[in-house]
């Protein structure tokens, strides 16, 4: 469905503007129906229903590419439509999912469904800062890859699935758990951890662009996945 909408918005863009380069010139109707695709690809609220259960349905290696590499097109088309897309509207879809994020993933047990609802989170704080600051959405989303990769990639050494396993494997390798346990609390965005600085930074800047209170709500958003 999402693929369909994509085409079906770049065939009225061509038609209106005569070309089908989406970077220079972009009607305001096929962009908000490219973006809402683009939005529902990447699994951000409120169309993220179909991401924790595909996730979890999935191996672990099969998790681990729709979470990272599957991701990088859909980002890279958005981030060249930011200049296109409103303003409004990516604020509330990015604090909707930043709430649904973490509100979904307490009380999970299952390795995968957590990484699923942490996904929509971040997408939340790339996408509210898409339009002001294209850059800190890439690096922010840089960040994402990286530690969704390495948590993946532990898992899969360890053979986890759930937290209970997660438990039980510190006598077989400590390191690996240990690992695995800072790199969750990075992801969640804990300070001083690697995690904390993209969100840290995201605040600043809208706090720069006078949306202080957005900026409060968005933040007090977070506190649901610590």
């Amino acid at each position: 469905a999402a693929s369909a909408l994509i085409l079906f918005a770049s065939t009225i863009n061509a038609w209106t503007t005569g070309e089908w380069m989406i970077t220079t010139s972009i009607d305001p109707a096929p962009a908000l129906l490219m973006s809402i695709a683009i939005l529902m690809k990447l699994g951000v609220a409120p169309f993220h229903f179909w991401l924790p259960e595909v996730l979890q349905g999935l191996s672990l290696q099969t998790g681990l590419i729709l979470s990272t590499w599957q991701k990088l097109a859909p980002m890279a088309l958005l981030i060249q439509l930011s200049e296109s897309v409103n303003l409004n509207l990516l604020l509330l879809l990015g604090l909707l999912s930043t709430m649904i994020g973490g509100w979904g993933g307490i009380n999970q047990t299952q390795i995968r469904k957590i990484l699923a609802f942490s996904s929509i989170a971040h997408l939340g704080w790339m996408v509210a800062v898409l339009k002001l600051f294209p850059q800190l959405t890439l690096f922010n989303f840089i960040l994402y890859v990286l530690m969704t990769s390495t948590l993946f990639l532990t898992f899969l050494s360890l053979n986890t699935k759930n937290i209970y396993e997660l438990s039980t494997s510190w006598p077989k390798a400590p390191t690996l758990t240990a690992l695995s346990l800072l790199t969750l609390l990075s992801l969640s965005g804990l300070p001083p951890l690697t995690g904390f600085i993209p969100k840290w930074l995201i605040a600043q800047e809208m706090v720069k662009q006078d949306l202080t209170m957005f900026a409060f709500l968005i933040l007090l958003s977070t506190l649901l996945s610590l």
